[in-house]
This record gives structure tokens, sequence and C-alpha cells, in this order.
């Protein structure tokens, strides 16, 4: 089974994090992100994997040289950015296959059944089959109904209020037929575009709707939860983690840590301070008396003593000041908040 994933996504919501680190390798528990999602590929037989990215080749040069193993991995540099049709469509010739191939956006974590799901696609002998996912609000999203026998009827916009539904999980079956008449090295919007215009030329469409675990990690609060989830056994595949999971001596055993938090090498939290609800990425530092809730600390970022930050994100080298309160801040790497 061969996979196109895409890793192009810039992170600006996850901003300023993701202004020294690629979104697909920000730190998730353990590893990488997209090591999630290539693990998740592996256990379903995946053994080729073309990543799709306007990243150049050497910013992920040493994640990649760190796989081994299964899936192999092939890496397509787009030349300017090219939507998600046009990151699936360029990587076709990579592919190099006649049969249905799985695409997804790399930035989902998920314990989807991709092989439950490839298996129906053969079975219905669909063009392309897409996988969906509930919400409680569907507003961030748009919705993707179905009809009796789970063919797409359409992609309806975000609503204008709270309501309920399935959406699209951003992972997909296709067939290399589906993206006939698509050019190489167009922009084109698989959701918009390219789905939108099989279902107008009759052709099988249809939706996976799962209940497995999924989330966009797109957000600081949708990171941090996926975190929690991880550490509290909710994703299915994935190891059992200590709560919380340290990774560094440095951590004060008589500080006040809370069950969800995640400390990288190198961290530094010192026996008067308190963290709860955080990751604190490699060398991060909580001096004496300081509060972090909530947060997410970049590299070498610090919360210097008596400090309180909560709700807020530190990039690389980004520092809270003695007795500062960073509510909802986000303090930009090598920035120094005063509060």
């Amino acid at each position: 089974m061969r996979a196109v994933v895409l890793v192009g996504g810039e992170g600006t919501r996850l901003r300023p994090i993701t202004e020294t680190i690629p979104k697909p390798l920000v730190p998730l528990v353990d590893r990488p992100s997209l090591a999630h999602v290539l693990d998740h590929l592996e256990r379903h037989g995946v053994h080729e994997v073309v990543l799709s990215s306007s990243y150049h080749e050497e910013t992920f040069g040493a994640f990649i040289r760190s796989r081994h193993g299964d899936p192999a991995i092939t890496w397509i540099t787009e030349i300017e950015p090219l939507g998600t049709g046009g990151a699936i469509v360029n990587a076709l010739e990579a592919l190099d296959t006649d049969e249905p191939f799985l695409a997804l956006n790399g930035d989902i974590l998920t314990d989807l059944d991709l092989t439950e799901m490839f298996a129906l696609h053969r079975d219905r002998e669909a063009a392309a089959t897409i996988a969906l996912t509930p919400v409680d609000d569907a507003r961030p999203y748009g919705l993707v109904p179905l009809d009796g026998q789970g063919r797409v009827l359409e992609f309806r916009e975000k609503p204008a209020e709270l309501i309920p539904g399935d959406i699209n999980a951003g992972t997909y079956v296709l067939d290399p037929s589906a993206l006939q008449g698509w050019t190489r090295g167009e922009n084109v919007s698989i959701e918009r575009q390219i789905f939108p215009a099989l279902i107008a030329a009759g052709r099988p469409l249809y939706g996976f709707p799962s209940g497995a675990y999924w989330m966009d990690l797109g957000t600081p609060e949708a990171y941090l939860q996926a975190h929690w989830d991880l550490l509290d056994g909710r994703v299915d595949g994935e190891p059992a983690y200590p709560s919380p999971f340290i990774q560094s001596e440095g951590v004060d055993e008589q500080g006040v840590l809370g069950l969800h938090v995640v400390a990288g090498p190198g961290v530094r939290v010192a026996a008067t301070a308190m963290v709860e609800d955080s990751v604190l990425f490699e060398a991060a530092r909580v001096d004496e008396s300081a509060v972090v809730r909530r947060s997410i600390l970049g590299r070498n970022a610090s919360v210097h003593a008596a400090a309180e930050v909560v709700d807020s994100v530190l990039g690389e080298g980004a520092a809270v000041a003695e007795g500062a309160v960073a509510h909802g801040q986000r303090v930009r790497p090598g920035e120094r908040f005063e509060g």
C-alpha cells in the first residue's frame, strides 16, 4: 500500500512555535508529530510514502534519516504551494502506481482504521473515499452529507450556526483515475474542486464515517489536548506513556507538577515552581515560585522567578520576566515579555 502525506502547512495558528520549527516536526510527547502519522501508516501496511511539501528537503533531512524500515520515504518539493489537490497530483509520478492509494494531511492525530477504509473503497469500486469524523460544532469545517448508500451528496460551506455533523477528516483513498484531467503543477483544492467535479461527473465518491480518535493539531488548544489524550491512552496503537511525561533530570520532584505535563530533554523546573497542563520543549526553564498553566514553552524558553504564565505560547528562546503576568500571550522567538 502507498500513501501521499501533505506536510506543507505553515502552521500559522501555532505561531510562534512554528516560526522556528516546521509544523510537521513540532514534538508530540516523545517524537515529532509527523512520526506519529508515519507510524500509524506502518501499522496498516503502508510500505511507501511520498511526502509533499513546500519546505525544502534539507529541513526534514535529519528526521528522514532517523527513520528505519517501513514506510520508505520519497520527498517531493513544491516550487510554490499547490493546494491539497495540486500537491497530490504532483506526487502521482513519484507514487508510480495504477492502484488506489491513501492521501492524508500530515497534521492530524488519529487511530482511524485505514485497513477497513481501504477495503471498503475497493469493494465499492469507488473513485474516491473520504474519511468523515463527527463533531459537535461544524462551523469551522463545513459538512459532508451522504445518501443512504454512503455516497457523498455535496460539500456544504461552513454553517453560520452551531450544528453537529460529519466533517472531512483529511484522509482519503483515491483511485488515480479520480485525478485525471488535472494538470501537474496547478494549484487545486481537493475539497473545493476535485471532489465536487467527481460528484458532477457522476463518479462514485463515498464517505467513510468513523468514530475513531481524531484531532486536528492546528491550534495550541488542540495541540495540548492531543498530548493529554496520548498520556491518557485514548489513541489506539500509541505507546503507554507515563503521566506526567518527564524526559529530563532537571525537573525537581519537589515542584508541583500536574498529571498532564510533558517536559522534554534538558528542561529545568525549580522545586518551588508549579506546572500544570503544559508542554515544555527541550531546555525550557521554569524558575523559583513561577507558575505555568495551559501553556506551551518552546525550546530554550524561560519563565523567571515568581512569573505567571497562563494560556500562553512562548517561542524558541522567549522569556517572561521575573514577576511578570502573561495571560493569553504569544511571545515570539527571542523576545522578552515584561508584563
